[in-house]
């Protein structure tokens, strides 16, 4: 009995630990020649959560040497997302497939669409916020002449979400398509740290 409640205590702090995305923001000193396009390609996160996390910039087209920026730091959040990238392409090799590339871009749009699907409770390729996920891939600013998406919830790990992926033959068909040449991975948690996945596939024009 003892035994039991010791692994369900350690559960419960993975499901705690886990819910916590974020880590220490990272403070970035401007060098010249610096834009806020080019801060973005280099810690691979979209422009506006850059300026979400820097209020005090007025002009985001006005940035100078010396001055410190805010960079939300999602590493751990990539780190997981990777992995199902990574695990994603030895499925691929297994069958004979190319590999696909990773799209940072394309991975924060699917990050957007698991954090829209805490943020406004349902589980669904079609979001009220940004329509079907073609229309939301476009809506970022990607064109395609191919694409997909899964999504999955309650899965606390890469390996997980991929073991339920692959048993479905929907989700496994898309992974394993040649018709994809890169792909986007997007992980968000609810504050009560449940899993939300959403893959993106692309190829592009």
């Amino acid at each position: 009995m003892k035994r039991k409640t010791i692994l369900a205590s350690s559960f419960l702090c993975l499901m705690l630990f886990g819910s916590k995305v974020h880590a220490q923001p990272i403070s970035y000193t401007v060098v010249p020649g610096d834009s806020m396009w080019k801060i973005a390609v280099k810690y691979e996160i979209g422009i506006s959560e850059i300026i979400s996390a820097n209020p005090q910039i007025s002009n985001p087209d006005l940035i100078y040497p010396g001055q410190k920026i805010t960079v939300p730091n999602i590493q751990d959040v990539k780190t997981a997302e990777n992995r199902v990238i990574t695990l994603v392409n030895a499925e691929r090799a297994k069958a004979g497939l190319s590999p696909l590339k990773a799209n940072w871009q394309l991975s924060r749009v699917a990050r957007y669409k698991s954090q829209d699907m805490i943020d406004k409770g349902y589980f669904s390729h079609t979001s009220p916020t940004y329509g079907s996920p073609f229309t939301m891939i476009q809506s970022f600013g990607l064109n395609f002449s191919a694409a997909g998406e899964n999504i999955a919830m309650g899965q606390q790990t890469p390996e997980q979400v991929m073991a339920a992926w692959m048993n479905s033959p929907g989700h496994r068909s898309n992974i394993l398509s040649p018709a994809y040449s890169e792909i986007g991975v997007g992980l968000a948690k609810s504050p009560s740290g449940v899993c939300y996945w959403t893959q993106m596939f692309i190829k592009p024009y």
